[in-house]
């Protein structure tokens, strides 16, 4: 499997995850961690999708 496959893949299921993270700010369940969590998997696919190491 190719990085970019990859990235693309993090970057998928981290903007979804980022969303729920903040929309637990006002939702009861655990917003913090969550969005952490999102952001970091979005950040790391987003940068290993474009060919940055």
């Amino acid at each position: 499997m190719s990085e970019r496959r990859i990235g693309t893949m993090l970057a998928a299921v981290g903007a979804p995850l980022t969303l729920a993270g903040a929309l637990m700010y006002v939702l009861p369940g655990p917003g913090f961690p969550v969005l952490v969590i999102g952001l970091a998997l979005l950040i790391t696919g987003l940068l290993t999708a474009a060919g940055y190491r």
